[in-house]
């Protein structure tokens, strides 16, 4: 008999159960969710399409649907139902709480880049996006460059609010910035003419037009200031959850399930998947 049976045998003569034991040699994220019976998700509240609140206040998003998949499978790893908490993150508070174990698992519109992974450590790409403008269609901004006299939005802490300045400086532009909390808190100065123009990734800036009241006067201009690969964030130093997060996406993508949960999604935009992004799903379904 092999040592794992054995050990298997003794666990259940002991009114233990296997996978939930076995599972407390792991260590970290995996004990904490093994002992508590909860999984912790942060969330963001405005991140349309990946992660928003619904109608009923209920986070959803193609973010949130790649997330119960890990859900599902850490739940099988440890052999338990599991309770889903969320707890809602922004910019300037995803890395931290991430970091500092209040979160377990943060599904929402973030990049993934070496910095960060400094902090924390992330799951295969989900989607491909760049830093680009939105702004009203008669404001007359088409590019950086039109911003130079005008004032902008930016997010603090995210990858596009450091390449926009970049950006600015490099032209040697007047720019006025005005800081704001989150994607919401942004296009609700821009449809406020509190700014000339809102700056993030473009496929949340097309999800902002989506739910604005008069989608018409608004456009998404210039030419892509960044490169912004987005994946599920976990925690650094952490080999045995974030490997039970890559055979789960690793699975949707093999199966062709990811095609069907993008559509769900991406088709209402109109945003088709782009060879880069489709060529990230075909890497990330390779592990077997």
């Amino acid at each position: 008999m092999s040592f794992k049976k054995s050990l298997i045998t003794a666990l259940c003569a002991l009114g233990l159960s296997a996978p939930a034991a076995l599972a407390d040699g792991h260590g970290g994220t995996l004990d904490k969710i093994a002992a508590s019976g909860e999984i912790v998700i942060g969330h963001r509240e405005s991140s349309v399409p990946f992660s928003y609140l619904d109608d009923n206040q209920d986070p959803v998003g193609y973010s949130i649907d790649l997330c119960l998949k890990v859900v599902d499978a850490v739940a099988a790893e440890l052999g338990k139902e599991l309770t889903v908490k969320y707890v809602p993150v922004n910019p300037k508070t995803r890395i931290a709480l991430m970091a500092n174990g209040t979160i377990d698992l943060e599904c929402g519109s973030t990049t993934n880049n070496l910095t960060r992974q400094q902090q924390v450590e992330y799951l295969p790409v989900t989607f491909v996006t760049g830093t680009k403008i939105l702004t009203r269609k008669d404001s007359g901004i088409g590019s950086v460059a039109d911003l130079d006299g005008k004032a902008v939005a930016l997010a603090q802490g995210t990858t596009n609010e450091r390449a926009v300045l970049a950006a600015v400086e490099a032209a040697g532009l007047d720019v006025k910035v005005l800081p704001v909390r989150d994607h919401a808190e942004g296009m609700l100065s821009l449809e406020t003419d509190r700014v000339d123009a809102y700056a993030t990734d473009h496929i949340l800036l097309f999800g902002l037009i989506s739910k604005s009241k008069t989608p018409e006067e608004f456009a998404v201009v210039g030419d892509f200031l960044s490169f912004d690969p987005y994946a599920l964030m976990v925690r650094r130093d952490d080999s045995a959850f974030e490997l039970i997060g890559k055979k789960a996406l690793a699975e949707v993508f093999r199966s062709g399930e990811i095609n069907a949960i993008y559509a769900k999604w991406f088709d209402p935009l109109g945003v088709p998947a782009d060879p880069l992004l489709q060529a990230a799903f075909k890497l990330g379904a390779l592990p077997n």
